[in-house]
């Protein structure tokens, strides 16, 4: 949080003129939303009504009619997920979607991430099996899955296939597919996340039934729109960018929490995580209920986390929730202990090469935890502003990793151009993209592949990587540190990837400083453009990314929020980022 060497700060820039904005709106808000893209009012517009419509998606006609028919003939039908907090939201999305339309038999099966990693795999599809499906709904995977989709089809198991993971040169054998990277280029909504496709084709199934006159008095037509809770966690969770479509399908979702109308589950997720559902924002789904759900694929079996958002009561929406927190509590612990461990051998690596550090990490440690490497190499990027590769032991003699990259270096095609330079001798699989990506190796060829990838790097980018830039929104005025500003901010989202949540930078004199919780700061601090106001800020987990400084005078980069302490609401500055002044 204060290796200021590595760090560039840029200010994101507003376009002139601005465009025409809803009337009311503040000059700042205005000028936050221009700088963002919006060319008008209409991009502003959340209601459903805005979403393309479901028959501009590629596969979705074909597909709807098949789960259609498999609806009306009373098939059996089985979900397969995938053990992320989007495959899980997906996962219960399809399951009360399909339930709703009249579905008799649905039931699901979710890969444990250390049996039978990723997707419909052939050793699934056995497991499969024995839930004796008519039909297979693959959710948040699938395009990739070759050889699952033969298996299921020798088994006499057709396979509908719903996902939004870049496909490869060819396409699986399936009945039907459905994902908008697939000749979809008419479709606006590309960025959907897999629970966002699988509602989609939800829309699609109930339009095929309502053509066939499906509906009546006694099974009267569902509104699909009591799963946006859902469809708004799982877009959240799985950080894809949120651009229109996006934006409007997360807003329709908060509402409905906030009016006290989100299933149990999520309900509960948001209670564990001590946020107020009448409250509730992007981030409160993304830092709060997220890392909870995500917590049963981490560490042991996503079904809890499923069940959860299937709970129909709150007491045992809240029960399973509570399991999830104790899970999470673990994962947490595995995390600091993995993270302090990386901490120390990335200490004696700079000791033995007199204080310099290689220009990507790669860290692996025998007694680690694969379901945790993923968030300890985000966590040891945040600290040194490099690309980062965290591994630990698989079976067979495995290694599986996990790394998170930084902006200048795209992560995945540096795992291709290894592939490519070893002619596959190293690396088993691979997937992901710019910023995030997972693999697999033998143990034997991790020396390998480490010193294959330095040598890449090195030749890109020489010994120091590109470091961090931080796109903020400028400067504050004085008048402009106000809690009413932080209001409207708040309520002006939904925020994410794509659309950033307005960030600022600026100077202040430290007050006072005191560490609460773990390690995390809290501060009282003056802007310099205000020195008589003082004004409440926290920079959470300020310790773990290396903060150690006395210093009166510090420059940040930090978000306007509303602080909500004890019914009263008070304007707190969060701080991304810190260095002396």
């Amino acid at each position: 949080m204060n290796r200021g060497d590595s760090i560039r700060f840029t200010d994101r820039p507003v376009p002139t003129p601005w465009p025409v904005l809803p009337d009311g709106l503040p000059g700042l808000l205005q000028r936050l939303y221009a700088a963002r893209g919006v060319d008008g009012a209409g991009d502003l517009d959340y209601r459903l009504a805005q979403l393309p419509h479901p028959d501009t998606l590629n596969g979705l006609e074909a597909a709807a009619a098949i789960m259609a028919q498999a609806i009306i003939t009373g098939q059996r039908i089985l979900v397969v997920g995938d053990f992320d907090a989007d495959g899980a939201t997906s996962c219960a999305v399809a399951l009360r979607g399909l339930r709703a339309l009249g579905a008799a038999s649905v039931d699901y099966l979710v890969p444990n991430r250390f049996e039978f990693g990723y997707g419909l795999s052939p050793e699934l599809v056995e497991v499969a099996r024995g839930h004796h499906p008519d039909l297979i709904l693959t959710v948040d995977n699938g395009i990739s899955a070759h050889a699952g989709v033969e298996a299921a089809s020798a088994a006499g198991i057709p396979v509908v296939v719903t996902d939004h993971h870049l496909p490869g040169p060819t396409l699986p054998a399936a009945a039907a597919i459905v994902n908008p990277q697939v000749a979809s280029a008419e479709f606006a909504g590309q960025g959907l996340a897999g629970v966002g496709v699988c509602f989609y084709l939800l829309l699609g199934v109930r339009s095929a039934l309502r053509n066939q006159d499906w509906f009546t008095t006694g099974r009267p037509e569902p509104g699909l729109v009591d799963l946006l809770d859902l469809v708004a966690l799982g877009t959240i969770a799985d950080v894809v960018p949120l651009d229109r479509v996006n934006r409007v399908l997360v807003a329709q979702g908060l509402r409905r929490i906030r009016v006290g109308q989100g299933c149990p589950g999520v309900q509960a997720l948001l209670k564990a995580s001590r946020r107020e559902p009448a409250r509730v924002n992007a981030a409160d789904l993304g830092f709060g209920a997220a890392p909870r759900l995500n917590a049963a694929g981490r560490l042991g079996d996503m079904s809890l986390g499923i069940e959860t958002l299937l709970a129909e009561d709150t007491a045992s929406a809240e029960a399973r929730a509570k399991e999830l927190e104790t899970l999470n509590q673990t994962r947490r612990e595995l995390e600091h202990g993995m993270r302090d461990e990386a901490l120390a051998g990335i200490e004696a690596a700079q000791l033995a090469a007199d204080g310099a550090l290689e220009p990507v990490l790669c860290l692996y440690d025998e007694q680690w935890h694969q379901g945790v490497v993923g968030i300890v190499a985000s966590r040891i990027k945040e600290r040194f502003q490099r690309p980062v590769i965290a591994f630990a032991p698989a079976e067979d003699g495995l290694l599986k990793g996990s790394g998170r990259s930084i902006a200048g270096v795209h992560l995945r095609d540096l795992l291709e151009a290894v592939d490519t330079r070893t002619e596959g001798a190293v690396i088993q699989r691979f997937g992901g993209h710019a910023m995030a990506a997972g693999l697999t190796l033998p143990a034997a060829q991790y020396p390998a592949f480490q010193s294959v990838l330095q040598g890449l790097v090195r030749e890109r980018m020489g010994d120091h990587p590109p470091g961090e830039e931080i796109v903020t929104d400028g400067e504050l005025e004085a008048a402009e540190f106000s809690l009413e500003l932080a209001r409207q901010i708040r309520e002006g989202g939904p925020w994410g990837p794509g659309f950033p949540e307005p960030s600022f930078r600026g100077l202040f004199h430290v007050r006072s400083q005191r560490v609460v919780g773990e390690n995390h700061l809290k501060l009282m601090l003056s802007p310099a453009c205000a020195p008589n106001q003082q004004l409440d800020a926290i920079a959470f987990n300020a310790l773990d990314r290396g903060w150690s400084s006395d210093t009166r005078q510090i420059t940040g980069v930090f978000r306007l929020d509303v602080n909500y302490y004890r019914g009263r609401e008070q304007l707190q500055l969060v701080f991304d980022y810190l260095a002396a002044a």
